[in-house]
């Protein structure tokens, strides 16, 4: 069960002035951990609070950001910056076999504002799920296997795209970020696992051995191990 958030306290200048500091600095971010208020609030939609350049710098540091953890995206609030704003990009090379099990594609870089989705279907994929603001935990999220994306690009453009497969998961679980969702809301929590013991027992294609030893229902299972 999800709970509604509260919006964020920040006003367009303290946003902004955040931004700055965070572009100022030398040194990369730090990534906001569980806790954090920002990781809580509904973050404020993108209208003009930072300049172009500002927002355009933003992005490539939250790129970077993203390349370091390493990760396939980041919010901003994850830098403590509660704005409608998120990168993803997946280019890890993983196994033939894992990506067909969990339909994983690679998904092109792109930043996306005031980002919402919609389900497509009735289909459901349910894989273990990490995030880079609860670092070491890893557990099972059942989410629909396809979604409309309605965004706001950089520039100002409005784009609707579908998504499948672990691209849809990508993007259900940043959207989710700005509206202070994470993805231990929607997990099931008997999965939940230190990455040394998803490394060591469950990091196989699918989750059915996960289920079975672990003890969550068998609906929520995807594909074999």
């Amino acid at each position: 069960m999800t709970h509604a958030s509260p919006p964020t306290t920040y006003n367009p200048a303290r946003i902004r002035e955040t931004v700055q500091e965070l572009l100022a600095s030398e040194a990369l971010p730090p990534i906001v951990q569980a806790g954090h208020p920002v990781l809580r609030q509904h973050a404020a939609p993108f209208e003009g609070q930072l300049e172009p350049e500002e927002l355009s710098q933003l992005i490539v540091l939250m790129r970077k950001v993203m390349h370091a953890a390493p990760g396939v995206g980041l919010a901003a609030p994850q830098l403590g910056i509660p704005l409608q704003l998120a990168v993803l990009e997946d280019q890890f090379e993983i196994d033939e076999v894992t990506a067909t099990a969990r339909d994983r594609a690679p998904l092109e870089f792109f930043a996306m504002l005031n980002p919402s989705y919609t389900r497509l279907g009735n289909g459901t994929a349910a894989f273990f799920e990490g995030c880079l603001s609860l670092s070491g935990l890893q557990a099972v999220v059942e989410r629909p296997d396809s979604v409309r994306l309605e965004y706001l690009t950089p520039d100002g453009g409005n784009v609707t795209k579908d998504f499948s497969g672990w691209q849809a998961r990508i993007v259900q679980h940043e959207t989710d970020h700005v509206h202070g969702t994470l993805y231990i809301d929607r997990a099931e929590l008997r999965s939940l696992s230190t990455n040394s013991e998803y490394a060591t027992r469950w990091a196989g294609p699918g989750i059915a051995t996960a289920s079975r030893e672990l003890g969550f229902p068998a609906g929520a299972i995807q594909g074999t191990d």
